[in-house]
């Protein structure tokens, strides 16, 4: 994006922000959870498709012959790819649009994971590898704006914490997939691995159908100059959530005044984000890197873990326990995060997580591979709806402006932290732990996260922003928003 000056086009005042926060819960909001919330599940068949074809790439006859370090290569192209994506297109997202860059997204990991499946050597799986990821950091950065946008305030909690935590379905489904397709009594070894991969085109594919029909926010038009056309699809919402209800639809809260522009310089974005709202800069770096070095503490040694040091042969079944306890988590406690509060909810949720974490480290010499995914499983529970609550506090605390691109940030932070330092941290306990046959060892990673993650939670009860049930709009004043209609709140941020 251009750090030119922004293009002012007009000034109006809409009633669009209330209209669309007012409404109750119908079937066309399913629409849009599952048009739009279902990337978390590719991502999560994606990362465990690949974490478990280590094995079916190796050989040279029927794999691509591959070593140990391409293997770890590939894994670390994703993770690039993902950092690069989001935040290329999460500025697109802002400047051009929440629905046209959530299409191109997911046509690009769709491309790219079939070139995965037909990949001749190492370096085109590394090149696919890398768009793939690519793809999928473009999505969080697209989706995760336009639910907030299009879900009703009194409900954007918990939709949000339950679709990012949707990512463990995805896992749980690659975890259960790899087992007949990476056997080779059932399926030839040559191909098994390529339709793992194709399996991920396929479902993609089905969401692009569905996806079509999801409408641009209305909000991001109106910002835009293109207010005829927010009042259309907001108008055809109402009727339709009208229709399908049965009822007469709320009293329309407050409009906002605000002065349209083409476009927003990148130099105002940047000045927003590090200079007016500093406290929730702080606050999403703490939540994001929190629970990116907890997962990878235990989740990139939970493999190794088991095979090495607890004799476990097949690991998919495991997996598949961990996934179902992090999607559990996830979707029962979400309700909570709009009844009791974003504040106390994620506080706890990473607080009680990063404590048990440590314990877990303390008895790890006295675990089997049982009471060990019990009690990754307890853990989990409250992890994965704190984690997922780090993306709904960077989509709900910033400018809309801002809102994809401040999304991507804090996502590209904690997919760096999470995927490039934190495994070759973790790779190195888990040789260590090898080489002196000492499971014990492992568990200065537990450490590592359980006190990042408590230091999280930490963070989140000093300043933690109160957004449940309130409008995107009065959580952070638009940039747009033309402070000489005495529009109410500063852009100042407010207190927890």
């Amino acid at each position: 994006m251009s750090s030119a000056s922004t293009v002012e086009t007009g000034r109006i005042t809409t009633d669009i922000p209330a209209r669309l926060d007012r409404l109750p819960w119908a079937r066309w909001h399913w629409l849009v959870v599952l048009g739009l919330g279902t990337v978390w599940i590719l991502d999560g068949l994606e990362v465990t498709i690949v974490g478990s074809m280590s094995d079916a790439l190796r050989p040279h006859d029927t794999g691509l012959g591959m070593t140990g370090w391409d293997i770890g290569f590939a894994g670390s192209s994703y993770v690039a790819g993902a950092c690069v994506g989001a935040l290329f297109f999460g500025q697109l997202t802002d400047k051009f649009g929440r629905k046209k860059l959530f299409l191109l997204t997911l046509g690009v990991y769709t491309v790219a994971t079939v070139l995965t499946a037909f990949s001749m050597n190492p370096a085109w799986y590394f090149a696919a590898r890398f768009f793939t990821g690519t793809g999928i950091g473009g999505e969080y950065a697209a989706i995760n704006s336009a639910i907030d946008e299009l879900i009703p305030a009194a409900y954007r909690g918990r939709v949000d914490v339950a679709i990012n935590g949707s990512f463990w379905v995805g896992a749980a489904a690659g975890s259960l997939l790899t087992i007949p397709l990476l056997n080779p009594s059932i399926v030839d070894a040559s191909i098994g691995w390529r339709l793992a991969f194709g399996l991920g085109a396929v479902l993609a594919v089905g969401i692009l159908v569905v996806r079509r029909n999801v409408p641009e926010s209305p909000r991001w038009l109106f910002i835009h100059g293109r207010d005829e056309e927010a009042e259309r699809i907001v108008a055809d919402v109402e009727r339709t959530v009208r229709d399908e209800t049965g009822g007469e639809l709320g009293e329309v809260g407050e409009s906002i005044t605000i002065r349209q522009r083409r476009s927003i310089g990148f130099a105002t974005i940047a000045h927003t984000v590090i200079k007016r709202y500093p406290r929730r800069t702080v606050l999403c770096f703490s939540l994001f890197v929190g629970q990116a070095f907890l997962y990878n503490a235990f989740f990139f040694t939970y493999g190794d873990t088991l095979s090495t040091f607890f004799g476990v042969g097949q690991t998919g079944w495991y997996l598949a326990i961990f996934a179902a306890s992090n999607f559990a988590g996830a979707l029962l406690l979400s309700p909570l995060f709009d009844r009791i509060g974003r504040v106390p909810m994620i506080t706890t949720t990473y607080v009680v997580s990063g404590v048990l974490l440590g314990v877990a480290g303390l008895i790890l010499g006295h675990l089997d591979a049982t009471t060990l995914t019990l009690m990754g499983a307890i853990i989990f529970f409250l992890a994965s709806a704190g984690a997922s609550a780090a993306y709904l506090t960077a989509s709900e605390v910033f400018p809309m402006e801002t809102r994809a691109l401040c999304i991507a940030f804090f996502y590209a932070v904690g997919t760096a932290a999470g995927g490039i330092s934190g495994p070759l941290l973790f790779g190195w306990l888990i040789d260590r732990a090898e080489a002196d046959k000492d499971v014990t060892e492992i568990a200065v990673g537990y450490f590592i996260g359980a006190v990042l993650m408590i230091g999280g939670g930490l963070v989140e009860a000093f300043l933690g922003v109160k957004a449940e049930g309130r409008s995107l709009e009065s959580i952070a004043q638009p940039l747009t928003a033309d402070d000489d209609a005495g529009q109410n709140e500063s852009h100042e941020e407010q207190p927890a």
